[in-house]
């Protein structure tokens, strides 16, 4: 019996309707898998990514970067935390979450800038190793405040993507062990096309405004960009079982049913084989956002 990672990709399009971006399965989640996912999905035609929403995992960060160049990084503000806790000693550990959470409800862009210097002035003072890892995360904190007040929310975490894990989940934890790859494909594809359908038909996650004011106002050269380095390559494997990011493929001795060619309306990634759905279809999409699960 062997472990395998499930790797999916969510997307909000040119309309403001999320989708699901893909699918992919694979044995080991380091960096060479990550960045072998991300050129899948440019080679699929995935363009126009303004932003990526993620955790800070070295080999996802680093294949968004050499594969998404014109694209901002945004790190988890949930999941952040996290991390910097680790550098805190426990009695301070209440106040650090809470004085960090500040700086996210600011008003604007301006007064967010503020409130994290004054959270980093007062962790140099008490919690020297705390501050200088906060300051180094701030440009990957901040990437949202390049972007309207208005979808902040849905900009800076991964949280969005959570009822989607979640779901998938309890669909695999039912099942336990799977005989091979396609199952697995097949069973969490069901899962995530059904989803699609759902956000497609719902109301949009971003509105068109929104958008138009983006592509109006915001230069790339404004967000911070990532850097690449030669270790993401050979980076260690994540001990979570799920992440976000990958493409809709099957493996050769999986056959799905053909698209039809009637379902026009959809503009989706399309899978490298073939999607259990029609609308996943091959295209070249702009996608604004792609976000990540940590």
């Amino acid at each position: 019996m062997t472990g395998v990672h499930c790797l999916l990709a969510v997307g909000v399009n040119g309309d403001g309707h999320r989708e699901i971006l893909g699918l992919d399965v694979v044995s080991s989640e380091d960096g060479t898998g990550w960045l072998a996912f991300f050129r899948g999905l440019v080679a699929r035609g995935l363009s126009g990514v303004r932003l990526v929403t993620s955790d800070a995992h070295r080999g996802l960060v680093n294949a968004i970067g050499a594969t998404l160049p014109d694209a901002s990084w945004q790190r988890c503000r949930t999941y952040y935390p996290r991390d910097l806790l680790v550098l805190t000693p426990r009695s301070s550990q209440p106040w650090v979450a809470t004085v960090v959470r500040t700086i996210f409800d600011q008003a604007d862009a301006n007064e967010v800038v503020v409130q994290f210097d004054r959270v980093l002035d007062g962790l140099t003072e008490k919690l020297p190793r705390a501050a200088e890892h906060l300051s180094g995360a701030k440009a990957d904190l901040l990437a949202f405040t390049a972007y309207p007040r208005e979808i902040w929310r849905q900009i800076w975490s991964s949280n969005p993507q959570e009822r989607l894990n979640k779901d998938i989940r309890r669909r695999t934890d039912v099942v336990g062990i799977f005989p091979d790859r396609g199952a697995i494909i097949r069973l969490v594809g069901a899962v995530l096309a059904e989803q699609h359908d759902e956000w497609i038909a719902t109301h949009r996650y971003l509105g068109v405004e929104v958008l138009a004011k983006v592509d109006a106002a915001n230069n790339p050269s404004d967000t911070p960009e990532i850097g690449v380095t030669p270790e993401a390559l050979a980076a260690q494997p994540s001990t979570r079982i799920t992440r976000s990011h990958s493409p809709y493929t099957t493996p050769p001795d999986v056959t799905l049913p053909a698209p039809d060619s009637s379902s026009n309306r959809r503009r989706s990634v399309a899978p490298a084989g073939r999607c259990p759905r029609a609308h996943c279809r091959p295209a070249k999409p702009r996608a604004f956002l792609v976000q990540g699960m940590g």
